[in-house]
């Protein structure tokens, strides 16, 4: 039997001396050091770590050697190419630590610079005004209701008091929904909600109900189809005029300031008394009146302004909806929001109302003074 062979051609091994190891150990700490990105240290990797590396090419060769010098060119390949691989570790670390400082920096953003801001929208003038008449009136300790807008005819009319032969309840002033046999229709006010508040809550009511509300009017400079209201209603026990009277002045003072209310005798079938309730001009405050050298378009020099009705609540509604007008009595008024912003800011034209541009937004005062 031979022996194991112990000899071999070192110049078909060259790659495993010493020398040589050393030498494309540093060649890849060389590149290694001069790679200033990820994606060059990439490069730099597959060149000196890669399946055909000068490394990886030594190591292959360990397999030519006999058995005793096996295990020296092992370690010392081994060893090689474990320095390479802490080196590209290191500057892995490095190199990406660095890029992602000079991304941030070049993603910070100089808050102190002008800048082109986007458009701004606004608020419309209709719901800026609603929002402060429900303020106005919940500091008063009052509440907010609401209700459907497509009501049935004993809502909208019969609960209040308008008799079947009434005009109101004509094709040319009222929606109706078809069929129209079924009495439903789009509410022609803010009233029926008067109605379901009352028939759900017992007195004492305060309770106001801002609202869209729908007529057949032509649609021009001063009529709308579909506008909005807000109405009042107050039930309790001994209420009067004089109660109706102080509200009104503090809504009236709330909506323009220091300004006058008067009230003039007027018929509304959910009401006796009725009343319309005007307002003394707040431009001219009446210095207008038979002056033609001060003349006031806001009131065309009347020195009033109608601005919506009111009255003590008729006994019939309420006993309709079940209330003892023995014990309670109650008042109501109702007003126009679009034309209440109309009158603070002297807008000619309700169908500005519903274009829905957005300057005219801006340009119009809505919210209380």
């Amino acid at each position: 039997m031979s022996g194991p062979n112990t000899n071999y051609d070192p110049v078909q091994v060259s790659t495993l001396d010493a020398n040589q190891v050393d030498a494309r150990v540093a060649e890849a700490l060389d590149a290694i050091a001069e790679a200033s990105t990820t994606a060059e240290l990439k490069q730099v990797r597959i060149a000196h770590t890669g399946d055909k590396s000068p490394l990886a090419l030594a190591n292959r060769e360990i397999g030519a050697l006999p058995p005793a010098a096996r295990k020296d060119a092992g370690k010392r390949i081994g060893q090689a190419r474990g320095r390479v691989n802490q080196a590209l570790k290191a500057r892995q670390e490095e190199l990406a630590e660095a890029e992602l400082e000079a991304r941030l920096a070049a993603e910070t953003t100089d808050v102190t610079l002008p800048v082109v801001t986007s458009p701004q929208g606004a608020p419309h003038p209709i719901t800026a005004l609603i929002d402060d008449v429900c303020d106005v009136f919940t500091a008063m300790g009052w509440e907010i209701a609401e209700g459907p807008e497509a009501e049935s005819e004993w809502f909208n009319f019969d609960a209040l008091n308008l008799g079947t032969d009434h005009p109101a309840r004509a094709l040319q002033d009222t929606l109706w929904l078809d069929p129209v046999s079924d009495g439903k229709c789009m509410r022609t006010a803010t009233s029926p909600v008067q109605i379901h508040t009352l028939l759900k809550q017992q007195p004492p009511v305060r309770i106001i109900s801002p609202g869209k509300v729908f007529r057949a009017d032509e649609y021009d400079a001063t009529h709308l189809p579909v506008f909005h209201q807000v109405e009042g209603l107050c039930v309790d026990k001994g209420i009067t005029m004089g109660h109706l009277k102080g509200t009104v002045d503090a809504f009236a003072r709330a909506m323009f300031g220091d300004v006058r209310t008067r009230f003039r005798p007027h018929y509304f079938p959910f009401t006796e008394p009725s009343a319309e309730v005007d307002l003394e001009c707040f431009v001219c405050h009446g210095a207008s009146v038979g002056n033609p050298d001060r003349p006031c378009r806001t009131c065309r020099s009347e020195g009033w302004i109608e601005w919506g009705g009111c009255g003590i609540v008729n006994p019939r509604v309420l006993i309709a909806c079940g209330i003892d007008t023995r014990v309670y009595s109650g008042f109501a008024f109702g007003m126009g929001i679009d034309r209440t912003v109309m009158f603070r800011n002297n807008a000619p034209d309700l169908r500005d109302f519903v274009e829905g541009d957005v300057r005219f937004s801006r340009s119009l005062k809505g919210g209380a003074r």
